[in-house]
């Protein structure tokens, strides 16, 4: 789905937000890695672009101090020396005139190729960027922008946000990334899904019980105080990571393995979403804040401490039950658990198959627990299917529960690259497969808009939970209300 281990051209990558944390702490390292790969040639420039107004050999030394911290291939002096070679910084306000004629000209010092402009900003930029990129005619010919999520705050903010970007920008040179569509285990669920006729008869509502989707992550706000407090988890992660994952799972097999052929598939299960507005919320979603609690770094302060603010409406997790409305999905649930401040950082897709529909065995060979498919995003990235054996040794027969068990970096003996390496360099080859389509993005906000203006409307505020559980006990009950539990294996 992604490219080749093959070299790519030399090309010019512009990063709006040079300065920034994604740049230094995911961009700038995953170029390194594919650089120390030879996949990126010397010649291609990389532009980091930033307020600051700072010379080219501060900003190294701040890549270098990040790759010091962020990177995982460690390498010789000289090549890194060769990489930071590649790196220039050029100070610029992206709201303000100057400066943009000057980048103008720097760009145009090389030869014709590849150029992609990476949004690395808030989206509140993302309009003012694109409009004056157009006014200088630079989006003409093998020219790429990249979007970071969320793009926008509802359905009108992302409209307007995608309107403006297409007057600059055609639907084929726009990349809207989403991280988690890079990783290993996602697209390892399109090879065991339509490379194993093992799975796909399987794949529907006759055999298959319920999906669970979890991201759940550790930390608090932290920095990111300001952005989450008109963002919440909702929008952070439900209406992108978690719906892409969903859409993963739940699509039809598509004619081809390119890129609009699956994302038709994958808006097909989007329009197909069972509504869940005021009439619904109540019962189908959870939303909660962390209070002050103990994670395994010890004690931790509160969402409305730590971030200094009086958000006291902004919830920090959410978990809510949804249904896809079609034949091959029809009276499924999915459960969409995500939240900060969780008893563990981890990131899965559970497909729980029906139990049989008899047993043959004695109450002697104990319980017979249905199977279960469960696919690790991270932190170690795998699948397990988990099966019913007989415990080995004499004494009768004995079943017992145990996970066939395949860690990608154990059964390939390689270092599975950050999704923002493949992603990075499927750019510059103009391979869209792994990004997001326009319409895709608004029919993700179109049902998500109803359960935001439900909860305005409820007045509820987010349900409290402590800091290093597993959320809201209200999330409990909504699975075990459907005689279900949330997977803990």
């Amino acid at each position: 789905m992604s490219g080749s281990g093959q070299a790519v051209e030399a090309f010019d990558l512009v990063i709006f937000g040079g300065t920034g944390d994604l740049a230094l702490r995911k961009l700038l390292p995953a170029l390194w890695h594919r650089y120390a790969d030879g996949q990126i040639r010397d010649g291609s420039r990389i532009l980091a672009l930033g307020r600051e107004a700072i010379d080219e050999t501060t900003y190294r030394q701040r890549v270098r101090a990040a790759l010091d911290r962020n990177a995982v291939v460690a390498a010789d002096a000289l090549a890194r020396e060769r990489f930071l070679a590649l790196v220039e910084y050029h100070a610029l306000d992206a709201t303000d005139v100057a400066g943009w004629r000057d980048l103008a000209a720097r760009l145009a010092a090389a030869p014709p190729r590849v150029r992609v402009f990476y949004l690395a900003t808030s989206a509140e930029l993302y309009v003012p960027i694109c409009e004056r990129l157009r006014e200088l005619e630079l989006t003409a010919g093998e020219v790429r922008v990249v979007l970071e999520k969320p793009l926008g705050s509802d359905l009108a903010s992302a409209t307007a946000i995608n309107t403006a970007v297409g007057r600059a920008f055609a639907e084929r040179q726009t990349f809207r990334i989403d991280h988690y569509l890079g990783k290993e285990t996602v697209q390892n669920l399109i090879a065991l899904r339509f490379g194993n006729a093992l799975f796909e008869p399987l794949w529907r509502a006759e055999h298959i019980d319920h999906v669970q989707i979890t991201v759940a992550e550790t930390v608090g706000v932290e920095g990111r105080a300001g952005y989450y407090a008109n963002a919440g988890a909702l929008r952070d992660m439900v209406q992108n990571h978690l719906l892409q994952l969903l859409c993963m799972v739940a699509m039809e097999p598509p004619p081809a393995l390119d890129a609009d052929a699956i994302r038709d598939e994958k808006l097909k299960v989007l329009r197909a979403l069972a509504p869940i507005d005021a009439t619904n919320a109540g019962r189908l979603t959870v939303r909660g804040q962390y209070r002050a609690g103990a994670t395994s770094g010890g004690p931790v302060p509160g969402y409305l401490e730590e971030s200094g603010r009086g958000d006291a409406g902004t919830e920090t997790f959410v978990a809510l039950r949804a249904e896809v409305q079609n034949w091959r999905w029809a009276g499924v649930p999915f459960y969409l658990r995500t939240g900060k401040r969780l008893a563990e950082r981890v990131s899965e897709i559970v497909v729980a198959f029906r139990a049989i529909p008899h047993s043959i065995f004695g109450a002697a060979a104990g319980p017979i627990a249905p199977n279960k498919l469960v696919l690790r995003l991270q932190p170690d990235e795998g699948v397990k299917l988990w099966l019913m054996l007989k415990h080995p040794g004499p004494g009768g027969l004995r079943l017992r529960r145990v996970p066939l068990d395949m860690s990608f970096a154990e059964a390939f003996g390689v270092r599975h690259p950050d999704a923002y390496e493949r992603l990075l360099l499927d750019v510059v080859r103009g391979n869209p497969t792994l990004f997001m389509r326009r319409d895709e993005v608004e029919a993700a906000w179109r049902w998500i808009d109803p359960i935001l203006a439900a909860w305005e409307a409820s007045g509820e505020p987010p349900k409290p939970y402590t800091a290093g559980t597993w959320g809201p006990s209200a999330a409990v009950a909504l699975i075990e209300r459907d005689g279900r539990t949330w997977h803990d294996d």
